[in-house]
């Protein structure tokens, strides 16, 4: 269950459907980012969503996810394939650059519910791709 979970929440990432992404998450939910502060709830992570889907298009792929025998713990592993469509404050201007980064994401969850996703990647080389 807790694969299937993660699966799901990644699946509705590449289709778009943050509706399907919210449906995975518990109530309880903590978004935990590479840079910045941790999120709390549903309604902070889908207004970061909705920010992220106006100013990146991206899709994952080579995704490999992993889970405890418990179901209360799981990692992915994937490749970011995307497009920086719109400057984000604080970050080099945006001028439909591609880049590819390496990533990955650590999850708790309840009830077959995420309660944390943590995302790392390496933003400098996020930074060096797009300031080419």
């Amino acid at each position: 269950m807790t694969r299937a979970t993660i699966e799901a929440y990644y699946a509705a990432f590449n289709n778009g459907d943050l509706d399907a992404m919210l449906d995975t998450l518990h109530d309880e939910f903590a978004h935990h980012v590479n840079e910045g502060a941790t999120r709390l709830g549903k309604a902070a992570f889908a207004e970061f969503c909705r920010h992220m889907n106006e100013t990146y298009r991206e899709e994952l792929t080579d995704m490999v996810v992993f889970s405890n025998d418990e179901g209360t713990r799981g990692a992915a592993e994937f490749v970011v394939n995307g497009t920086y469509l719109k400057t984000d404050p604080g970050l080099p201007e945006a001028r439909g650059q591609k880049y590819v980064l390496p990533a990955g994401g650590f999850f708790d969850l309840k009830d077959g519910k995420i309660t944390r996703v943590t995302t790392y990647y390496n933003l400098q080389d996020w930074i060096r791709q797009v300031s080419a």
